[in-house]
């Protein structure tokens, strides 16, 4: 059990078998239904990620709610790891997991919450509805691939929408909002990036919970020194909200996910995933009453579908 867990056993694996026999390994143990329940659980996690914010925004500062968020992921995350009894990786690579920590860790939620100080989630959706597709286009510069004509049209399409979608929402001028969520999405997408290479050789569970690890160093001054300085006013939608996007999103959220993935596969998987920007739509109205203008569903399909014609065409 031991060298199952570890995260180095993994690379003496990888010199004898090819990328796709990792998942390939756990298919039969977890089941295609349970895996594909397992990834869409996850999407569903990930879809909840901005009314939750919303929510711990009722409670907490922006920087306190990020810190705070950080250190309760990484306890969750330190904990699996030491009662798993998960060797450390290999210093190699600590980069990359610097990159996931950076990107997933702090980037992309500081800048989101800070994005949710004066923008809807529904608005915030759309706009960050592009990630798997900068997450593809990052991928693809990262390991050298030249996508195809459709790839690129495809792409420029997407980003074409959301450009416009968010004019239009602003009066025709961008916001702070917007430049923070543009901002969320490179650091998320390098993040991503990077944690997609780790997972070649190590459980991607693990890739996450490490990342947080690293993380706790910072986070413990970082949310002590935000606790004293921004006012927390507790209610029960602030503490909900705050766990959830720790435990959550941050954490469990992905456990899943990665499980979900190994049994499936990662087409079958990414495809479950497109649907999230319009859950976080509906979750937007369902609990915080917002109202939806027409062109915000409409932009989430458009890019949607977009996305899917990038991860069909061929590279």
């Amino acid at each position: 059990m031991r060298a199952k867990s570890s995260a180095i056993a993994p690379d003496r694996i990888a010199a004898a078998t090819t990328p796709p026999a990792v998942p390939e390994a756990h298919a039969g143990s977890v089941g295609t239904g349970a895996g594909l329940l397992q990834a869409g659980l996850g999407v569903v996690a990930f879809s909840l990620t901005f009314p939750a914010t919303a929510w711990g925004l009722e409670s907490f500062g922006p920087w306190t709610l990020v810190a705070v968020r950080s250190v309760l992921a990484a306890l969750v995350a330190g904990a699996c790891l030491l009662a798993l009894r998960v060797a450390p990786p290999a210093r190699r690579h600590w980069p990359a997991l610097a990159v996931v920590a950076a990107g997933v860790v702090v980037g992309f939620p500081l800048l989101t919450t800070l994005a949710l100080e004066t923008s809807t989630t529904a608005h915030a959706a759309v706009v960050v509805g592009l990630l798997p597709l900068t997450t593809a286009l990052l991928s693809a510069l990262r390991v050298g691939a030249r996508p195809s004509r459709t790839f690129w049209a495809a792409a420029l399409v997407g980003a074409a929408a959301v450009a416009a979608f968010t004019v239009q929402q602003s009066g025709g001028a961008l916001t702070s909002a917007d430049a923070y969520l543009f901002g969320a999405l490179l650091v998320c997408a390098a993040g991503y990036t990077e944690g997609g290479r780790l997972a070649r050789i190590m459980p991607g569970w693990q890739v996450i919970g490490w990342a947080l690890v690293l993380c706790l160093p910072i986070g413990v001054p970082a949310a002590a020194l935000a606790l004293a300085y921004e006012p927390v006013h507790l209610g029960l939608h602030g503490v909900a909200g705050l766990l959830w996007v720790a435990a959550g999103s941050q954490f469990l959220g992905l456990v899943v996910w990665y499980r979900g993935m190994a049994a499936v596969g990662i087409p079958k998987a990414s495809q479950l995933q497109l649907a999230q920007p319009l859950l976080t739509l509906v979750w937007s109205v369902l609990l915080l009453g917002e109202h939806l203008t027409p062109a915000a569903p409409l932009t989430a399909v458009a890019v949607l579908v977009c996305i899917a014609v990038t991860q069909r065409a061929r590279g």
